[in-house]
């Protein structure tokens, strides 16, 4: 189940993937259209707070869904926003969580012995094909950052472990953009992973239904069609489950919250000479199961 927010002609719209990912179900307007009435909220963030309701009543509805073709809409003549457009919270990002990615920001030393957290304002956030800002006229030095992310599904605080996947609603794909320079000059990461457009995600969300193991997935990053990152979240140093736990010790997390999972070795700072992005450069990320969010830099 692919679950996505787009824009038509109207205001945007919670829909979900057709299985040929050609066509988009509107799944309020079907839903109207069938019963005479709809619980779909209009957002996506709105629909993950019902919880099991609204998953439920798409599953069990998933034929009359689907067999409406009518109503469904061209992929191509909408434009996709990031499935969770207004995040209400900041994104929590995970720091240095392959390996090989810590030794190329720095050396063996740089491995965290406990999980490292920032977070990036949801200003950032964009959909995929949406243009990503080069902001020249303050850093040279933007990078890429090939990312899962981890959808909250319900509120949680003290989870363990072994309940951690149950708290999770789906998964998707985010760039971590950041510049370098200004993450250097303020001795923080906050204002160089917070430029506007600086947070790519999507193409959609991904129930966890679909994903039998997140801790085992391929992830490639591409710039202009050149492979940079190619590793598998079999690498994470924390994974998943451990990452849902450390977060929820003393902080609450709820539906709806975004935890980006750390990004493996190859990004642009870690070659030598450094490979920053530029004005015209394409970034493509795919993620195994989940998808492709690609954007280009303007």
């Amino acid at each position: 189940m692919k679950l996505v927010t787009a824009v038509g002609e109207e205001s945007p719209f919670v829909g979900m993937i057709t299985n040929d990912e050609q066509h988009i179900i509107p799944l309020k307007r079907v839903e109207e259209s069938v019963f005479g009435s709809s619980i779909i909220p209009d957002s996506l963030l709105e629909c993950i707070k019902l919880g099991s309701d609204f998953i439920d009543r798409i599953q069990n509805q998933s034929s009359v869904f689907h067999s409406r073709t009518d109503l469904h809409i061209p992929i191509n003549q909408v434009r996709m926003l990031a499935p969770i457009h207004k995040p209400e919270k900041n994104i929590i990002c995970v720091g240095k969580n392959y390996v090989e990615h810590a030794i190329e920001m720095g050396s063996a030393e740089d491995i965290p012995e406990h999980m490292m957290v920032f977070t990036k304002a949801p200003t950032t956030v964009v959909g995929p094909s949406h243009d990503v800002l080069s902001h020249s006229d303050i850093t040279n030095e933007l990078d890429y950052e090939g990312e899962l992310a981890i959808i909250i599904g319900k509120k949680g605080k003290g989870i363990s472990r072994e309940e951690a996947l149950d708290y999770v609603f789906g998964y998707s794909i985010i760039n971590d953009i950041t510049a370098r320079d200004l993450q250097s000059k303020h001795k923080q990461f906050f204002i160089g992973k917070s430029l506007d457009t600086s947070c790519p995600m999507g193409p959609w969300i991904v129930h966890k239904s679909v994903v039998d193991n997140p801790n085992h997935l391929n992830i490639q990053t591409k710039v202009n069609g050149e492979l940079r990152q190619d590793s598998n979240t079999k690498h994470f140093i924390f994974d998943i489950e451990e990452i849902i736990s450390v977060l929820s010790k003393g902080m609450t997390l709820e539906p709806g919250d975004i935890i980006a999972t750390g990004t493996p070795a190859g990004v642009g700072k870690g070659y030598k000479p450094p490979k920053f992005l530029k004005h015209g450069d394409v970034v493509t990320i795919e993620v195994e199961t989940i998808g492709i969010l690609e954007n280009k830099i303007y």
